[in-house]
């Protein structure tokens, strides 16, 4: 049963952050992407409802925690609240511009989504960053913690503009090209993406699991329930996907054809 907590732990991190991530690296390329309304409006309607099914993942992976490691939990979430706060106030501000602008916000609910993504970003790296250090309940001090939030701010960005070249069409797709190359498509796509999934799994390799697992008659309690929700997320994913469709690249021009 550890096991089966440690690899379900792993793969919700990792979902989320190839999928979330994605999110995230989309809302802070916002104002590059979309340099008017109609365009922001575009590249900012990627991010919802798919942001909340991306989430869920996350949800998961704090529920596998809670029940599996409680006192990891109790240690990491006391030891690391520093950078633990300013990231959840990332994520407050970012889901509050994405509900507004779901709502028909203007202007400022775009520079909430794109200031919470970059803060949100900031914040996983710190938070990673304080994991594989030496004293993994303490946070990173500034001469590491830093650069390292810094760099994986990049690395959520770039996987956000790779990821909007699969998903816009018109200007914000050209100017994603731009970085990404005229052919990116789903292989670059795929490296950001592998990269994304190796961050969480190579910091979470640091963390005492096996010394803080749960009692065995909680993980046969609680386990089962959690995997049931592992279904439900893919299930949300593959709705999620028929409703967005997976429109296709239309050659010399880049753009995507119009559906019917």
């Amino acid at each position: 049963m550890e096991l089966v907590a440690v690899v379900l732990l792993a793969g919700c991190f990792a979902a989320y952050f190839v999928l979330g991530g994605a999110d995230i690296g989309l809302g802070m390329a916002l104002p590059y992407l979309g340099r008017d309304r109609a365009e922001r409006r575009q590249a900012g309607g990627a991010l919802w409802p798919a942001s909340v099914v991306h989430e869920g993942w996350l949800l998961l992976a704090v529920a596998v925690l809670a029940a599996c490691f409680p006192a990891l939990v109790g240690e990491v979430s006391g030891g690391l609240w520093a950078v633990l706060v300013p990231l959840l106030a990332g994520w407050l501000v970012r889901n509050t511009g994405l509900c507004w602008r779901a709502a028909g916000g203007g202007p400022v609910c775009d520079a909430l989504v794109v200031a919470g993504s970059c803060l949100l970003a900031c914040g996983w790296g710190w938070t990673l960053a304080s994991v594989v250090d030496e004293e993994s309940v303490r946070p990173a001090p500034p001469v590491t913690g830093a650069p390292t939030a810094a760099g994986v701010a990049l690395l959520f960005l770039a996987h956000g503009v790779s990821s909007a070249a699969l998903r816009l069409t018109g200007a914000p797709l050209r100017r994603a090209r731009v970085l990404t190359g005229q052919q990116a498509g789903a292989p670059s796509f795929a490296l950001t993406s592998a990269v994304m999934a190796a961050l969480p799994l190579l910091a979470g390799h640091r963390l005492p699991l096996w010394e803080n697992v749960a009692h065995g008659s909680v993980q046969r309690l609680l386990l089962p329930l959690l995997i049931c929700a592992v279904p439900l997320l893919l299930a949300a994913q593959a709705r999620l996907r028929r409703r967005s469709g997976a429109p296709t690249h239309c050659e010399p021009c880049g753009e995507r054809p119009k559906q019917p």
